[in-house]
């Protein structure tokens, strides 16, 4: 069985309300061919808000990776990167 990348989207108060809402829905906005190779999770924290250099939520874990400001554009560039690297 292939080893698949790892999407995290994090779960928090903060991440849901700035836009984690619509990043549930990634599973939906992802092509075929790309969410056969990922597995989405959620996660009540990603532990990054707390961060000096934290850039703002929501945040997205592609492999180990942390996606600051997650749109699903975004996480699905990410997510291209990775399987890609």
């Amino acid at each position: 069985m292939e080893k698949k990348l790892i999407v995290k989207i994090c779960t928090g108060t903060l991440c849901y309300v700035m836009g984690g809402a619509e990043l549930q829905l990634l599973d939906e906005q992802l092509p075929a061919e790309l969410l056969a190779q990922v597995e989405i999770q959620g996660s009540p924290c990603l532990d990054c808000c707390n961060r000096e250099d934290s850039q703002g939520a929501p945040f997205v874990k592609v492999g180990d990776r942390i996606i600051a400001s997650a749109t699903i554009e975004k996480v699905i560039d990410a997510i291209k990167n990775e399987l890609n690297a």
